[in-house]
């Protein structure tokens, strides 16, 4: 490689250094985030008609025949 492009990736490489990892506000955000979708998800999961199409999925799946 030449010099030019030697010190380029240099350069790149020390700000992506500075720049690498989140602030604890980024956590901060993550984590609502996170939870948010959690408690989407298991609303969704424990509704009625999608509880009764799951346990109807397992109990086909445990009177299959092998």
């Amino acid at each position: 490689m030449c010099k030019a492009v030697r010190a380029r990736m240099r350069r790149l490489v020390c700000r992506a250094r500075r720049d690498a990892g989140m602030v604890t506000s980024e956590y901060a955000m993550g984590i609502v985030a996170a939870v948010a979708f959690a408690v989407v998800l298991y609303k969704v999961v424990t509704s009625g008609q999608v509880s009764e199409e799951l346990q109807a999925i397992v109990e086909r799946a445990l009177d299959a025949r092998m």
